[in-house]
């Protein structure tokens, strides 16, 4: 079976990875001249990380990454602290598998790597898939210069993607109200005081701030949302100045205008959202990750969730044959991401809240809203997902 992939981000390259090891054929097509990822962090929770053992680059990732003792919630504006939750050795005890924060960068390059020694020549830089066509035995995937041939085609394409389009038309993104920040912080910048391996999220009226060390602990990674609706690109590479990052966080902790202040690049973009989709496949073409599943960043899973689905589909196909497979693949993920994107969404509110204005009311919200019932809730479902062996 050959599987032929557009895109060349995290959730296509594990999906390349994984089907590889399976004994499938892949091409993946990426438009990007270069396999350069946008230079920002993101969480790896245990139901992420197990994927990547199961693949073999577990150790090599981490190699790269911090594990994190835990997270905690901070208030806006007094730096008062309660813990989240733990991490680090309580990570692997509950759950069997660590906690990385990585760089992206870092992440995609040791993906891309690991495909390329299973087949040197799988990724196709600088290939533009414009459309394709379908039979009952084959697919055509359309390129700038020439149609590929194969059994099946994944669009791993992210939040644009030009094969969600071609199979079901324009979508329609709704503005969330919210902008996002982002930057990396060299941690010899920071307060002495902030360089730990925790993960802190700010919550306060209108807007909450994340960050936690990546690279070994050589850097901070911020990310900063804000209810503004004067801004509505949705790309991650609009810069801004710390200026108006600062202005947008006035009256904040001086923790949080200390990473502000030695940002040497922020970043910022709208998010939007897209209604959820009632199906992701058509005969032989299927969607990942983002390009079907797109969610705000606000439960640290949105790249979780396009590696299970890379691991799944991959299974699927393995497993059964086509068009079953993809069927197969979509009824085992479309309720689990659903609820992921669910979640990330009711974050908004609860990390947003008005109450968080006063200082005797937040202690009783985070108090009520964090309480350890409530964060299992939120959690245990989402860590103890075990990719490799869940029902397909």
């Amino acid at each position: 079976m050959k599987l032929l992939i557009a895109g060349a981000g995290i959730g296509g390259l594990t999906a390349a990875l994984a089907a590889l090891r399976g004994g499938l054929d892949v091409e993946v097509y990426e438009q990007a001249p270069a396999l350069k990822e946008v230079g920002a962090g993101l969480q790896l929770s245990a139901n992420g990380t197990r994927v990547f053992y199961a693949l073999g680059v577990g150790e090599e990732l981490k190699a790269l990454s911090c594990e994190a003792s835990g997270k905690e919630i901070r208030l806006w504006n007094t730096g008062e602290t309660w813990k989240l939750f733990d991490l680090g050795q309580v990570s692997l005890e509950r759950y069997g598998y660590p906690y990385f924060t990585v760089y992206r960068p870092e992440l995609l390059g040791v993906l891309a790597s690991a495909v390329r020694r299973l087949k040197p020549d799988a990724i196709h830089l600088g290939a533009k898939c414009l459309g394709f066509s379908q039979s009952d035995a084959k697919v055509q995937l359309q390129l700038t210069d020439e149609t590929r041939e194969g059994d099946a085609l994944v669009g791993a394409d992210g939040v644009h993607s030009s094969i969600r389009q071609a199979l079901f038309g324009p979508d329609k993104p709704q503005f969330t109200g919210i902008i996002a920040w982002r930057g990396i912080v060299p941690m010899d910048r920071l307060p002495s005081h902030m360089a730990r391996m925790i993960g802190s999220n700010w919550i306060g009226p209108g807007g909450h701030v994340v960050h936690y060390p990546l690279r070994g602990g050589q850097v901070m990674n911020f990310v900063g949302a804000l209810e503004r609706a004067d801004w509505q690109v949705e790309s991650w590479s609009a810069r801004g100045t710390t200026e108006e990052l600062a202005a947008d966080f006035e009256g904040w902790h001086e923790d949080v205008h200390a990473l502000i202040r030695n940002l040497p690049e922020p970043h910022k973009w709208a998010l939007k959202v897209r209604p959820p989709m009632p199906r992701w496949s058509v005969g032989r073409v299927t969607l990942l990750g983002d390009a079907c599943h797109s969610m705000v960043p606000f439960l640290a899973q949105g790249a979780v969730m396009a590696i299970e689905d890379g691991f799944i589909l991959s299974r699927c196909l393995q497993e059964f044959p086509l068009p079953e497979a993809v069927v197969r693949y979509e009824s085992a993920r479309r309720e689990r991401t659903r609820r992921a994107v669910d979640g990330s969404s009711d974050n908004i509110q609860r990390f947003h809240n008005p109450a968080l204005a006063d200082p005797v009311k937040a202690r009783e919200y985070v108090e009520r809203e964090w309480a350890r019932q409530s964060v299992a809730a939120r959690y245990e479902w989402l860590f103890r997902y075990d990719a490799t062996t869940a029902a397909l």
